[in-house]
């Protein structure tokens, strides 16, 4: 059992809780779930992640990391609370069946290719908007405490990048604790039990947070999270990986797992030399990571104990230190292809306005704007680049047996 895998799967592990956690809490307190419904949340996930991680990387003999949707966990913070409870449910339950089907049939590829990239990753970018600037309302409201977890993150960031997040925790942590500000009563290790909740079905929370919750999920997650994996070698089925996540995200719906999906960050830690110099070894990490999700999640009521107790500055400042990547990653996609620049910018405003009209959320509206303003403007911008008949314009003026001979090179 090599020592640097095992110590590679507990980092991927502990970062994945260590941000991520914090947004599905804070849409559990949004919307006023229970603590049972809350915990059940938690051990979810949890068994979903930890059983894919381990029997996907067991049976591919590569390191497949797989986590709950942090993008999904972003938008239903502010979509959750607009609707009840078991009809956010069934949309987690219709959402799971769409991408099991999407993915499996090869109809993912397919659709995401006729979407511009850039509305996609605006859309991420205007969801988790609002996490970022959540980070420098907490330093105003909390200088200590979010000023020493922001500092923390940026010297791991240059010195430790793997441990930037859980060096922002810890120094969150200490200074909590040294100000008084931790109020942490653990009940002690009790057993997280499962809650189901009936699915309910609804027109308005299929598209207020099925939608979203699909295509952030799909676009966000299972995309990046399969190119990390054939970055570093590996080639596993991605019909089965994908297949599978969405599989066990359907069956544990009912117990309040939004999105179980191939996770991109946490799997670059795992995917690289530092977790082990042979490649063939690295499959150790993806096995530990799961057995940690499994441990962790047997145990969620204590989580949700524990994180429920920490300032609220401090799991604001996580939550948006941990996204800062991901914030930085689509807003780069968002303006990277001049073409569709437009559009991706109407996307990001319209998603990160938060507005909501019909009981549906910012992220439909944002992507639904994104789409229609690259048809419009793409077909404007195809008009304006075509010769009028008859015109002296370029294309005009060339003979046509000139044109004629480059058909055989492939150039017209």
């Amino acid at each position: 059992m090599p020592l640097t895998a095992v110590t590679a799967g507990t980092v991927a592990m502990v970062v994945s809780y260590a941000g991520p956690l914090a947004l599905v809490l804070a849409a559990a307190s949004a919307a006023g779930l229970t603590e049972a419904q809350a915990s059940s949340w938690v051990w979810a996930v949890s068994i979903g992640a930890g059983v894919t991680c381990v029997g996907l990387s067991w049976w591919s003999r590569a390191p497949v990391i797989t986590a709950f949707s942090t993008p999904g966990a972003a938008i239903l913070v502010t979509a959750l609370p607009q609707h009840g409870y078991a009809e956010a449910v069934g949309a987690f339950l219709v959402a799971g069946v769409a991408a099991t089907a999407l993915t499996v049939t090869g109809v993912f590829a397919r659709v995401m290719a006729r979407i511009p990239a850039g509305v996609v990753a605006a859309m991420l970018a205007g969801t988790l908007f609002s996490f970022g600037t959540a980070v420098f309302t907490s330093v105003r409201d909390a200088p200590l405490l979010a000023g020493a977890m922001l500092v923390a993150y940026l010297l791991a960031r240059r010195l430790v990048p793997t441990y930037a997040v859980v060096c922002a925790l810890a120094a969150g942590l200490v200074v909590a604790g040294v100000t008084g500000g931790l109020r942490v009563d653990l009940p002690g290790l009790g057993l997280a039990v499962p809650h189901v909740t009936v699915p309910q079905f609804s027109l308005g929370a299929l598209v207020g947070i099925g939608v979203p919750l699909l295509v952030a999920t799909l676009a966000g997650q299972y995309a990046p999270g399969i190119a990390v994996l054939n970055a570093a070698g590996y080639r596993p089925d991605s019909r089965v990986v994908c297949g599978t996540t969405g599989l066990v995200s359907v069956l544990l719906a009912p117990f309040g797992s939004h999105a179980v999906n191939p996770a991109a960050i946490t799997a670059a830690i795992c995917t690289g030399p530092d977790a082990h110099r042979d490649p063939a070894k690295r499959w150790i990490a993806g096995v530990t990571c799961g057995v940690g999700y499994l441990v962790v999640g047997c145990f969620g009521s204590t989580l949700v104990a524990l994180f429920t107790g920490l300032p609220k500055a401090l799991v604001a400042t996580l939550a948006g230190v941990a996204l800062l990547g991901s914030i930085a990653g689509s807003l780069a996609r968002t303006v990277a292809d001049e073409r569709d620049r437009e559009a991706s910018v109407i996307t990001f405003l319209a998603t990160a306005s938060g507005v909501t009209v019909a009981g549906i959320g910012s992220p439909f509206w944002g992507l639904l704007a994104g789409v229609a303003a690259h048809l419009l403007l793409g077909t404007a911008k195809g008009r304006r680049s075509l010769p009028e008949r008859g015109s002296d314009g370029p294309a005009s003026r060339v003979p046509t047996p000139q044109r004629m001979r480059t058909a055989p090179d492939g150039g017209s």
